[in-house]
């Protein structure tokens, strides 16, 4: 029979896939001897089950049983015992990490009997053990039971008034064990349960439902997680940091998750349990001072934190609590950090001989180096301080007050720009946080809720300004000096400070950019990115070219690191001024008027094409021929002919509405453009090659490359190719001439098309839609939301290649192509080009390069290099 269920002596951290990341680094903490409280993993094996059959797997329960029992040896005690209770917690733990997103429930085992044995066993302190009954009754009742988890936190509130919750009673605290239990009764028709076995089987069963929560499905989305992977779940003899002032709770980073700075980062919580620290209930004090609280915890756990970096050889994220002096490690993983530490740790790793520089390209990802070139505050604008919080994840944030997620996704939608203002965050706002800007809260640390999914989304984010007084209900927050924010009101956050100015501020470019902009710049986070990058551009296959359409756009590409221009769109120099000359030329009436038109248009197009050539210095230079959607370049149907109808055409309007009927297209995406308009109109395609050619002639070293678009044919390029090579030869150009593979028929008889085409660029922006048979324009807004929700697809396929559709038409092509003309050259010049997991797809396809945008361009260089590296893996996380 299958094994569900592994002892933590019977893991290693190799085995995420089935213990989940908690559970296999609770074993690979065990075996290195480190203090964790026993306990064992049912595997995400048995949580896929569940979730497709809606039991349990047979056997699982035997299993579990099993490993209580010999847990209940261990410890010399019984699962909710009365007189001495052993007591567990039941938490979550996915393969990736997804902070928050999915359920725990603590202190399971206590019922009205045991909870005096609790007390038994803490010397009496009865406190405690009425504080930890309150607490399961409460995270069961929400997380199991269903029950509105503000139910018992207004219960709770209106017991503590202004005092803290460690300041209740004990006989306080079972009153309000006794309310929880009324509060448990009123909303679910049934009474909490006192069976310690039934409410673990429960609370298993809820952390597997809890995968699919909407919150944890909204987060795999926005972290491209896959949704089949499910959730393991480890059962834990529970150890206490509620105990009294001599216990506590703690989270620690080995190295600063914000700046990657080596030091001594955490935050440490007094007479806490579990969440209390990431929920930021009660503000934290920095780990530095544990030492003077508990110095020989203190001291044991700066030894253990030395031994897990040295160990996993990266910034490692721990849990931990200390019960009456005692140390226990709760958790590790690899610590989620911003992208200016995820890059200086990865070059202070090399320095400290724990990985190579190979591997310090792998650590870090082209998202995170997008994020470094995000604006920052101008530090010459003005500015009005109006407080200080913590500088939890960096960058520079403006945008409108919001006081609520779901104002912040209303808002977002519209187009505006928010800062989500909170006491504190807590899962259910993750679509608000997604939405924002930034983050700012009045409580918690570095290690709280906001802070640590902030961190993870490389969002900005200001945590714990405690000078500010936020009411989500009054929708507004006041700030020191008598200042109120409403909601609307515009304020700007610095992550990197924690500082928080009323108004907008102005941002300016980052040191990374101005690193990619050639410009001297001596900052320690550049020399980092500065090492990756050289390191990445040494092991790279794949060549990264720009998409640029002018002289400006192409000397910033080669700025950035671009190796030439993989996408000239010719069509966006006929814009503004430009337009009527395509106008007359579209609806010309006779030959005469057509040759005018053209001849206006040549030496335009001429002069466009030396800048550029002169902008790339010799670097090759792919030409797209004109591809106008035709109804871009006519006079709006509407409108002409409203005026003919009021009678305020003149004759010329109702010239143009005739020509503008006749060439008037239900679908202008799929209709008159690319190669047709240039077999359509005579001269059009030859006007353009002459500019071509007549530019290059002037430039010294210029490299065009003459790209044919929306072919589907062979006979559509051979037709364009004769003309084509005619005005090459007659002008002395040497210049490759290709297509652009963007329809399902030309990736399907790539090997015939190869036959004309010296290259091919595939286009799939425009292959994505004819794929999938619907226009981007029309239905991203419509219905991808909708589609993301149901798991049709994990991520927009315009955002990233669908590997299983368009990416086989892409490999199709590209092997048929090749087999016919053996030194085809291959590349992709849709927005896809920039995306890291496309760039990981095209390495594996076997392409030449990929071009995209400008800003994109040092993205691709480093996800180019990973995917040399790191071979067929493409986990671009």
């Amino acid at each position: 029979m299958a094994k569900f269920v592994y002892d933590f002596t019977e893991g290693n951290r190799n085995l995420k896939d089935l213990l989940g990341g908690k559970g296999a680094n609770l074993a690979e903490m065990t075996n290195l001897g480190l203090p964790v409280p026993p306990g064992f993993t049912i595997t995400t094996e048995a949580c896929r089950h569940y979730l497709a059959e809606g039991a349990v797997p047979d056997g699982l329960e035997a299993e579990v049983a099993g490993h209580l029992a010999a847990l209940e040896e261990r410890m010399g005690r019984k699962l909710g015992q009365a007189d001495d209770p052993l007591l567990v917690s039941v938490r979550s733990g996915a393969k990736f990490s997804m902070p928050g997103m999915m359920d725990t429930v603590l202190n399971i085992g206590l019922n009205d009997e045991s909870v005096q044995g609790l007390a038994k066993q803490a010397g009496g302190n009865e406190r405690f053990a009425w504080d930890s009954y309150r607490r399961l009754i409460q995270m069961f009742g929400k997380t199991v039971l269903g029950v509105e988890g503000e139910l018992f936190e207004e219960a709770l509130d209106a017991l503590k008034g202004s005092r803290q919750d460690t300041d209740l009673t004990a006989a306080e605290l079972r009153g309000l064990v006794e309310t929880y239990k009324g509060v448990v009764r009123e909303q679910t028709g049934r009474d909490f349960p006192a069976d310690p076995r039934e409410q673990m089987r429960l609370a298993v069963q809820a952390v597997f439902e809890s995968w699919n929560a909407p919150r944890a499905i909204l987060y795999r989305r926005q972290e491209r997680i896959p949704a089949d992977l499910g959730t393991a779940v480890n059962i834990v003899a529970m150890v206490f940091g509620n105990v009294g002032p001599d216990s506590g709770t703690g989270v620690a980073f080995t190295r600063d998750p914000s700046s990657g700075h080596q030091g001594v980062y955490g935050d440490y919580l007094q007479n806490a349990q579990g969440e209390d620290v990431v929920a930021g209930i009660r503000n934290t004090i920095p780990l530095q001072e544990l030492e003077r609280i508990d110095k020989s915890s203190y001291g044991e756990l700066m030894q253990i934190m030395e031994t897990l970096e040295n160990h996993y050889r990266d910034l490692c994220d721990i849990e931990f609590t200390i019960e009456r002096g005692k140390l226990w490690m709760l958790q590790t993983r690899v610590g989620k950090r911003t992208a200016a530490a995820a890059f200086r740790i990865a070059t202070q790793l090399v320095d400290q001989g724990l990985i190579g520089l190979d591997e310090a390209v792998t650590r870090v990802t082209g998202d995170q180096l997008a994020q470094l070139m995000f604006p920052r505050f101008d530090a010459s604008a003005e500015r009005r301080k109006i407080t200080q919080g913590m500088n939890a994840s960096p960058g520079a944030a403006v945008g409108k007050a919001v006081f609520s997620s779901e104002r912040a996704v209303e808002l977002a939608a519209r187009g505006e720009d928010v800062i989500l203002v909170r006491r504190e965050t807590n899962p259910d706002d993750l679509s608000g946080m997604i939405a924002a800007r930034g983050i700012l809260t009045s409580r918690g640390g570095k290690t709280s809720h906001a802070a640590v999914v902030a961190r993870g989304m490389g969002k900005t984010c200001v945590c714990g300004a405690e000078q500010l007084d936020v009411s989500a209900k009054e929708l507004r927050f006041t700030a020191p000096e008598g200042v109120v924010v409403n909601e609307g009101d515009v304020i700007s956050i610095d992550g990197s400070t924690g500082e928080v100015f009323l108004g907008e501020v102005a941002v300016m470019d980052p040191p990374v950019v101005e690193y990619f902009e050639g410009r001297q710049v001596d900052d320690e986070l550049v020399k980092a990115v500065d090492r990756i990058m050289r390191r990445a551009d040494e092991v790279r296959r794949l060549r990264v070219r720009a998409n640029a359409d002018a002289p400006e756009d192409a000397a910033r590409a080669r700025r950035f690191g671009a190796q030439g221009i993989g996408l000239c769109r010719t069509e966006h120099m006929f814009l503004g001024e430009r337009r009527q000359l395509v106008e007359d030329l579209v609806l010309a009436s006779d030959d005469k008027e057509r040759q005018a038109a053209l001849d206006a248009l040549e030496p335009l197009q001429k002069q466009d094409f030396i800048g550029i050539f002169r902008a790339m210095d010799e670097l090759p230079v792919t030409i797209r021929l004109i591809d106008p959607p035709l109804h871009e370049f006519l006079p709006d149907l509407t409108e002409l002919s409203i005026k003919v109808a009021t009678g305020d055409a003149s004759d010329k309007d109702r010239t143009l509405l005739a020509a503008v009927k006749r060439l008037h297209e239900q679908n202008p995406m799929l209709g008159l453009r690319g190669v047709r308009l240039g077999l359509v109109i005579p001269g059009l395609f030859a006007m353009q090659v002459r500019a071509i050619a007549e530019a290059a002639r002037e430039v010294p070293g210029a490299r065009p490359e003459i790209m044919i678009p929306l072919v589907a044919a062979v006979q559509e390029l051979e037709a364009v190719r004769e003309e084509a090579t005619s005005i090459l030869r007659e002008t002395g150009v040497d210049a490759l001439i290709g297509t652009m593979i963007e329809t399902p028929r030309a990736a399907l008889t790539a090997g015939q098309i190869a036959e004309a085409a010296e290259f091919f660029s595939f286009g799939t922006n425009d292959l994505t839609q004819m794929t999938w048979g619907f226009s981007r324009d029309d239905v991203e807004a419509a219905f991808f939301s909708r589609y993301l929700e149901l798991g049709v697809f994990g991520v927009s396929p315009f955002e990233t290649l669908d590997r299983d559709g368009v990416g086989r038409l892409v490999k199709l092509a590209a092997d048929e192509g090749r087999a016919t003309r053996p030194n085809l050259h291959l590349g992709i010049c849709g927005e896809h080009g920039g995306d890291p997991d496309s760039v990981h797809f095209c390495h594996e396809a076997g392409l030449d390069y990929v071009s995209c945008s400008p800003f994109r361009i040092p993205v691709a260089r480093l996800e180019a290099g990973r995917a040399a590296l790191t071979g067929n893996d493409s986990d671009t996380r």
